[in-house]
């Protein structure tokens, strides 16, 4: 089962993933939230449309927009409307 983890914490865990360009789109009802902080970034898509962004905060620690998501994707993507995905040393195995 796909699991999301950052600064040995688990953030997401789904075997219902949906995998675009190698990252991996976990169902909101599938994150921990309570870890995420909000944040003002977003960037652009020529394909999927506008992507928002959040913060980790674990154990203290600040990993500024280690996640994003697509509040209202494209028609081209959207079957990741709903999702988070990861980076910035936020692993997925």
């Amino acid at each position: 089962m796909p699991t999301a983890r950052w600064n040995g914490t688990v953030i997401a865990q789904s075997d219902d993933t949906v995998v675009v360009e190698g990252n991996h789109y976990f169902p909101a009802d599938s994150v921990n939230e309570a870890l995420f902080e909000a944040s003002a970034t977003h960037t652009n898509c020529p394909w999927k449309g506008v992507a928002s962004y959040k913060s980790l905060v674990v154990d203290g620690k600040l990993n500024p927009d280690a996640v994003w998501y697509y509040p209202d994707p494209k028609a081209a993507a959207a079957e990741i409307k709903g999702r988070y995905a990861f980076w910035k040393g936020v692993t997925v195995e």
